[in-house]
């Protein structure tokens, strides 16, 4: 006979696996506006993770000690609450229907997201097999996403309109954005996400696993394993993507996961300093060349990309200012700035969450606008349309809503992973290790990511940091144990 109890631990697993195979899709179509309907970012694994909340994640956050990790994210959350109470104090007017409660409720309902992803990937795994479990559904729901990546190079190879308008119509059917003739988007809502969430959520382990000789599935071939192929599949699908921000996460990836590699053979078998950095030289050199061979490549299929080299073979008089506006980064750098500003007038608590884009046209730094048309409409939108603006980077965007103190308090947060890396990187044991070079390599992808993306709700950042914390967690109830055994 089934008991209620038996049908609820289904649904929680069948939740869980759910949750995993749906973190790819980040812009579903379908979104009540009241968890954030009305933004772009729609994470389709949001709705197995309502389901987890009153299942598992808010019981077991009282059955369980909290992590201490999580305690050193409130000081962050304080500081924003804070801000949002002081930006009701500086008169700001309401800009095409917006209002400042509407802007600070839609931030905070973000964030919450946010927290209720890190808190659940944080606390629901209790066991080491538990968190190998759930790395596999990743990699299941990735290698999905994968074949939808992969679909969708065919036209970029050889563009065939009826191919291109069949895809189109089915990415349609889930996603918010139809396709970029010129590259691959994956499930996601533009290039540049599915490049970054392949390099924040998948990269780190895959090369961890590669460089260690691990893999979390029982199949293998001499020393080809299922993270193998889904490493190289994932450099080939962020090839087809175009990004040039996910290129050079990708590359320093790739360098540091040497660096971190060879440190460890040496420390462990007491190789030559000379050598090592002699082999690591070559090989960072090797990984250098076939980034520019791939550059290269892939440039000769997309104009806008190739831009990086012909600006310099093209021009009479090139100039580094001229160069950034060649290849579009002049209205990024001009949302920073435009940050960076705000934060110099408000530098304590912010202008509060949300609240950037009323400030946007006021702290724009004194420049001419007219080579940057994006810009102008942002400053001069059509009528009915909505001012959604945001720096593109996460720090700025703390510090210009928040101030200090909340980028202090963030700065905290991510400090207190950086210590549970080291401690699994040092730690004695092979499984500790490899998810301690996993964590490091993560923590590395997010300060390179955190300068093209400024969003709290996308997953990628909160289940990277919860994936970090649930690992240190289990090297340490490993070692209690022990010790009561002892």
């Amino acid at each position: 006979m089934i008991t209620l109890q038996t049908a609820l631990d289904f649904l929680q697993r069948v939740a869980w696996a759910l949750f995993w195979l749906c973190l790819p899709v980040t812009s579903f179509r379908y979104f009540p506006a009241g968890i954030g309907g009305g933004t772009l970012v729609r994470p389709l694994s949001l709705y197995p993770l309502l389901l987890l909340l009153p299942l598992a994640t808010l019981p077991r956050l009282w059955r369980r000690p909290v992590p201490k990790t999580l305690l050193c994210l409130l000081p962050f959350v304080v500081a924003v609450l804070a801000s949002a109470a002081y930006s009701f104090l500086l008169g700001i007017e309401p800009v095409l229907g917006v209002s400042v409660s509407d802007r600070v409720l839609r931030a905070l309902i973000t964030l919450a997201i946010g927290l209720s992803f890190y808190l659940t990937v944080a606390i629901l795994p209790s066991s080491s097999a538990e968190l190998r479990s759930a790395l596999r559904w990743m990699f299941i729901g990735f290698s999905l996403a994968f074949v939808w990546g992969s679909l969708q190079t065919v036209y970029i190879l050889h563009f065939d309109r009826s191919y291109f308008d069949l895809l189109n119509h089915l990415q349609k059917a889930f996603s918010l954005r139809k396709l970029f003739p010129t590259r691959i988007s994956g499930p996601t809502y533009e290039p540049n996400w599915f490049a970054e969430q392949i390099n924040l959520l998948l990269i780190p382990w895959l090369l961890a696993a590669v460089l260690n000789g691990r893999s979390i599935f029982p199949w293998r071939w001499k020393n080809v394993t299922i993270e193998w192929l889904l490493f190289l599949w994932a450099v080939i699908l962020i090839a087809f993507t175009f990004s040039r921000a996910g290129y050079v996460n990708l590359a320093v990836l790739l360098l540091m996961a040497l660096i971190l590699w060879r440190w460890r053979l040496f420390s462990q078998r007491g190789l030559s300093l000379f050598k090592t950095l002699g082999r690591l030289a070559l090989e960072a050199l090797v990984v250098l060349l076939l980034f520019v061979g791939m550059a290269y490549g892939v440039g000769r299929k997309n104009d806008f990309f190739a831009r990086i080299w012909t600006y310099w073979i093209e021009n009479q008089d090139p100039s580094f200012e001229r160069f950034l506006y060649y290849i579009g980064f002049n209205a990024r750098l001009t949302y920073s700035a435009t940050a960076f500003n705000t934060f110099q007038a408000y530098p304590v608590l912010g202008v509060g969450p949300g609240n950037y884009a009323f400030f946007f046209e006021k702290m724009l730094p004194d420049q001419p606008l007219a080579p940057t048309p994006e810009l102008l409409r942002i400053i001069s939108p059509e009528e009915g349309s909505n001012r959604l603006i945001t720096p593109k980077n996460l720090f700025l965007r703390i510090l210009a809503e928040n101030g200090l103190i909340g980028l202090g308090g963030f700065l905290v947060f991510l400090i207190a992973h950086l210590g549970n890396a080291l401690y699994l990187w040092l730690s004695p044991y092979k499984e500790e290790q490899f998810w301690g070079m996993a964590a490091l390599l993560g923590l590395i992808g997010l300060m390179v990511a955190a300068f093209s993306f400024d969003s709290f709700a996308l997953p990628n950042m909160w289940v990277l940091l919860g994936l970090i914390t649930t690992a240190a967690s289990g090297r340490r109830r490993v070692d209690s144990e022990f010790a009561e055994a002892g």
